[in-house]
Formats: C-alpha cells, structure tokens, sequence
C-alpha cells in the first residue's frame, strides 16, 4: 500500500456530523411521517330512538341542526362530499372522509338539546364504539319513598 492513499477504514467521520448515504441508497423516513395516511372512512351515529317514539324531538330537525352546524377545517358549511348524512328511521349517521372526532358530534348534540330545552332531561351516553344514544335521566324514586314514610 502507498502511504498517500488512505484505506476505507482510516477515513472518520467528524463528530456530529453522519456520513452521507451510499450512492443507490433509498432515504428511509422516520417520526409521524414515516408511513403515509389511507384515506379514512369514519362513521358515527346517534339513536334518538327512545325521545323520538315520544315525540319529544323530530329527527330530521336535529338531522338539518347538525348539517347546519357542522365544521371542516374550521369552516361551517363546509362539507362538500367529504362529509354526508343519513337518517334511517329514528338514527343519524355522519359519513365522513375528513378526521373529525366522536366527541365533537356529542357536543353538536348537547348544543341541539339546549337550544330546544331537553338538556335537563335527555342525556347523550356512548353505548358502542361508534354509536351514540339519547336517553332520560334516570331519576332514583328512593327520595319520594323516604318523604312518603315520615
């Protein structure tokens, strides 16, 4: 060997810096990016089932509530195609292409039941993963039995 040249494993690499890729080497990404997003298909649905059979509220009002209301990106009125709604009998569904979050259709649903002054008696309870169900307040009948007796 010639004392000019300098073999592969004399060359070092400064401290801090790393060494650059190989030719023909794929750049591999790392952290939230790293794999990319399918595109998502979320559905979330609300059972007005039990208030509706009373005739305490009208499904395609709340229906027309939550299409009004609804935010994309931050927008109301915003929907295009990414967001669509359905009703089948006495349940709305929202279909959506867009992240949007479960917990922001119960409060577009407790904001419907305020409005129209149910807030004191209906309740929004998550019965399923996707699903949510408006229900009455159980009110405990031990307090009117206890008065009764004394």
């Amino acid at each position: 060997m010639v004392a000019t040249e300098k073999s592969v494993a004399d060359v070092k690499t400064k401290p801090g810096k790393a060494a650059a890729p190989a030719k023909g080497a794929k750049n591999v990404l790392r952290g939230k990016n790293a794999t990319k997003k399918k595109r998502e298909q979320l559905r979330f649905g609300i059972d007005c089932t039990n208030i509706a059979e009373d005739n305490i509220m009208d499904v395609a009002d709340f229906e027309k509530f939550l299409k009004e209301r609804f935010k994309v990106n931050g927008k109301v009125g915003n929907l295009g195609s990414n967001i669509t709604f359905e009703r089948q009998k006495m349940k709305v569904y929202v279909n959506a292409d867009v992240h949007f979050s479960k917990r922001y259709l119960k409060y577009l649903t407790r904001k419907y039941l305020k409005k129209n002054s149910l807030r004191d008696w209906i309740r929004v309870v998550s019965n399923d993963k996707d699903l949510y169900e408006l229900r009455y307040f159980r009110i405990s009948s031990n307090d009117d039995d206890e008065e009764e007796n004394e």
